[in-house]
């Protein structure tokens, strides 16, 4: 069975630039040694940014574009010791819809550019949203 999406396909509202650029030299999750980097908004989605101030924790939404969506088992972590488990009990950027949650801090705001960070995400990662973090 095949579910339309309203108003797919999603439009990205912008991008990670990072000095991250190959997904081997992307750390696991960001709190495993990842960098900081830009998240540069489009500037038709730029007024979306109005009431975020630098400290505040955010989840960016990222789409995994080198990700293979042909993917549903994988061994955990990438460690061939770990069984085979399903994707979607893992944290694992290959699957159907990739999509990236990354829980960062702003760092500075210079226009319609965010300075995040730790994010995982390599250089040219489009960002689908941007959501506060709720606690």
């Amino acid at each position: 069975m095949s579910v339309a999406v309203v108003g797919a396909p999603l439009r990205p509202i912008g991008v990670i630039c990072s000095a991250l650029k190959e997904r081997s030299q992307a750390p696991r999750q960001g709190s495993e040694g990842a960098p900081d980097a830009w998240l540069e908004v489009h500037p038709w989605a730029a007024e979306g940014l109005q009431g975020l101030t630098v400290g505040d924790e955010i989840i960016v939404i990222t789409w995994f574009h080198q990700a293979r969506r042909d993917v549903f088992l994988v061994h955990p972590r990438s460690d061939p010791r770990n069984p085979l488990t399903g994707v979607f009990a893992t944290r694992s950027p290959d699957r159907p819809n990739p999509l990236g949650l990354h829980p960062v801090f702003v760092r500075a705001i210079e226009g319609n550019r965010l300075r995040i960070g730790p994010i995982e995400a390599i250089d040219g990662t489009p960002v689908v949203d941007i959501k506060p973090a709720l606690r």
